[in-house]
């Protein structure tokens, strides 16, 4: 199935708005929470489990519906308006104007992290029904298995690219000022609202079949059905590993950013990533094509391997090994680009297995469970495993007075020993299926 321009374009500016908006959400809602209110690891950690929750169930409710009405292309527009408009909310939440009704500063901090880690459900909803919902569902309707990869390995690329737009966008603000927040929520909603109104325009519809006499509660709960796994082992295989697999990324993700900058002193962390990022970025379309070509399990391990040697190297140096200046810098920067590199082509292709073996016409029921592997229990989970790690972590007493954790390279050592379960279990998988293809060519 050839797919024109207006598909790729269409998937391009969708995925990357998408991922821009997830970026600031993932990485930069810790942050601010960090700088504006001082957060803890373990406030943090909550806040990303609580999205990862009301991501999920979004997803669950809304890819069924979207199945339900046959349509995506009114989930993916409206929902990014909304969506928009969701972010620019947060332009609101600053400690000036809070502090002002309740009177204390502590209190107006403590209700300010409350507003965000709610405000943030709520934005989920928005970006989960447009972009989680009916774009990836969208996407595995309007390709097949001679395309999936390539466009998987675009899709993929895009949490590289919006990383690095919003790091060097983000270059220009003083990240300690509330002022800086304001306008960047106010960029960024503005817009994720231009690319809703704008989908309207390049959304060609993908072609689903007519309803099934299921019923929307029964559409929701289909994937849960004991017959259904039966019949699709290998998807919900794929979705047990993907799972593993993103609980590392949830590790130390969440405090990557605190950790480039405030531990390791890198206040231009952006110079030593975009490199990186541009890097990491070829290599996953590459990957991307080679999952085309020679399948998930020639292409699965090496992905992985990479991931692997990049948490080493960001344990080792300089938590193992001391080291200052370039020789801190370039072990970081290799790490950094290794870890990337085996992040995001870990995703091209789990996402490449996982739209393969979707049932056909059926991808809005099973985006809820791709969530589930994908988000709420590594979201749960993974934090919480970075916060353990992080609970005697060393503190910094900020200008005000009050004080700040430090995250530690500890972050990528409990990152790999999750990583290690999951490539020896798929490494067992790929051995017993490797044998029993030989012994039937024997027979």
């Amino acid at each position: 199935m050839k797919k024109n321009r207006k598909f790729w374009l269409t998937l391009i500016i969708f995925s990357l708005t998408g991922q821009i908006a997830w970026v600031v959400e993932n990485m930069y809602f810790n942050v601010f929470i960090y700088k504006m209110f001082r957060a803890t690891a373990s406030e943090i950690a909550a806040m990303v489990t609580a999205s990862a929750v009301a991501a999920t169930v979004t997803t669950v409710l809304m890819g069924a519906l979207s199945d339900r009405l046959g349509k995506r292309k009114v989930f993916m527009c409206f929902g990014y308006l909304a969506w928009g408009v969701s972010i620019l909310s947060f332009a609101l939440i600053r400690l000036d104007v809070i502090s002002a009704v309740l009177g204390t500063t502590t209190a107006a901090a403590s209700a300010c992290i409350l507003l965000v880690i709610i405000m943030d459900c709520v934005m989920t909803f928005f970006g989960s029904s447009a972009n989680d919902a009916a774009f990836n569902a969208w996407l595995t309707d309007s390709t097949d298995e001679t395309n999936r990869g390539a466009a998987e390995g675009v899709n993929a690329m895009m949490p590289l690219i919006s990383i690095l737009v919003v790091f060097g966008g983000f270059m220009g603000f003083d990240l300690d000022r509330a002022e800086s927040w304001t306008v960047i929520y106010c960029i960024i909603g503005g817009v994720v609202l231009l690319i809703g109104v704008l989908g309207f325009f390049l959304v060609e519809e993908a072609p689903v079949k007519n309803p099934d006499n299921l019923g929307y509660f029964g559409t929701i709960l289909y994937g849960f059905r004991p017959s259904v796994i039966r019949n699709n082992g290998k998807l919900y295989a794929s979705m047990l590993a993907y799972m593993v697999f993103s609980t590392a990324i949830q590790v130390y993700m969440p405090y990557l950013i605190i950790y480039y900058e405030q531990t390791l002193g890198m206040a231009d962390y952006v110079l030593i990533m975009a490199p990186a990022i541009l890097l990491a970025a070829g290599v996953t379309v590459v990957f991307g094509r080679l999952t085309d070509r020679f399948g998930f399990r020639t292409i699965v391990l090496p992905a992985l391997g990479m991931l692997l040697l990049g948490f080493v190297l960001l344990w080792i140096v300089p938590a193992v090994i001391p080291a200052e200046g370039l020789g801190m810098r370039i072990p970081v920067f290799i790490g950094s680009l290794l870890m990337m590199s085996g992040y995001l082509s870990g995703m091209a292709v789990f996402g490449t297995q996982l739209r393969n073996y979707t049932p056909e016409h059926m991808a809005g029921r099973f985006q809820g469970l791709r969530i589930l592997s994908q988000v709420l229990i590594p979201g749960i989970i993974g934090p919480q495993i970075g916060a353990w790690v992080l609970r005697d972590a060393p503190t910094i007493v900020n200008g005000d007075g009050t004080e700040s954790f430090l995250p530690s390279a500890d972050i990528f050592l409990a990152a790999l020993v999750v990583l290690l379960a999951v490539m020896a279990g798929l490494a067992i998988y790929l051995a017993a299926t490797r044998k029993n293809r030989s012994a039937k060519a024997a027979q």
